[in-house]
């Protein structure tokens, strides 16, 4: 009886205490709540640190989602072909056929080409690469020995395998075309197509062939027009063997005149 009288009296005169110091027990807990988070921001800031030391001393860039969409994302084509994917060549066996492509340079920029192809010793280009202005557009023509086939089924494996690559790069304006700008500018060098080489029957008329037999005769026409010596535009220098022959002419008409006076 005298032991829980006397818990009874130690309770009651804490709370006596906690009611003439209210803020005691508030204050006690914000100061240990204040330790608490002081020691976390410490400990946060210190690994936040570590961490900043670490990325600045291996010197790398910190990664970014704009730039893992960008490496994800294919590169922008600079050319538009026309046909998009294929080559169509008539199927001769044992001739030299040829076949034709439009490249058109959609950018705003000067762009060099090349034409790459898996077949070189049975295959050529015309332009093999070249350097297109804005805007700017050519047709290549592309040629290819047709070899005999020994049966329908090698034939078929030939199509599949003989593929032409274009690839394409940004250059400056002024810039005279050379290969070797594809050597020297690897990582910039983009590829825009690879095309499939595809037969056509030489003795049925189809769209396709129509459209092939327009744009070799554009070629071949384009090619003719590059030949020809340019226009002269300069004023006309008449030579001086002219004025020459013109002033003898007169002469003698005039020394004919003189005679005849002379003998009336």
């Amino acid at each position: 009886m005298a032991i829980s009288d006397r818990h009874k009296t130690n309770g009651d005169h804490n709370m006596k205490l906690f009611r003439l110091c209210p803020f005691w027990q508030t204050a006690t807990d914000s100061s240990s709540s204040s330790s608490t988070h002081n020691l976390n921001q410490s400990h946060n800031g210190s690994s936040n640190s570590t961490r900043h030391v670490a990325v600045n001393s291996s010197g790398l860039k910190p990664i970014t989602v704009s730039s893992v969409a960008r490496s994800l994302l294919p590169s922008r084509r600079r050319l538009r072909l026309d046909p998009a994917n294929n080559l169509y060549f008539p199927y001769e066996p044992g001739k030299q056929v040829k076949s034709a492509v439009r490249l058109k340079n959609t950018s705003k920029s000067h762009v060099a080409f090349k034409f790459q192809t898996t077949a070189p010793k049975s295959c050529y280009m015309r332009p093999p690469g070249g350097i297109l202005a804005p805007g700017e557009s050519l047709i290549a023509t592309v040629f290819k020995f047709v070899e005999q086939p020994e049966n329908n089924e090698k034939q078929m494996d030939q199509k599949s395998k003989v593929k032409f690559k274009i690839v394409s790069l940004k250059v400056k304006g002024g810039l005279e075309y050379v290969p070797e700008l594809f050597d020297e500018q690897k990582d910039q060098v983009t590829v825009e197509r690879i095309l499939r080489v595809v037969f056509l029957d030489a003795e049925r008329l189809s769209p396709a062939m129509e459209k092939l037999k327009r744009q070799l005769a554009e070629a071949e026409a384009a090619l003719e027009a590059r030949k020809k010596p340019p226009p002269d535009t300069g004023p006309r220098v008449v030579g001086e063997g002219l004025v020459i022959d013109e002033w003898k002419e007169r002469r003698e008409k005039y020394l004919a005149r003189q005679q005849v006076e002379a003998v009336e």
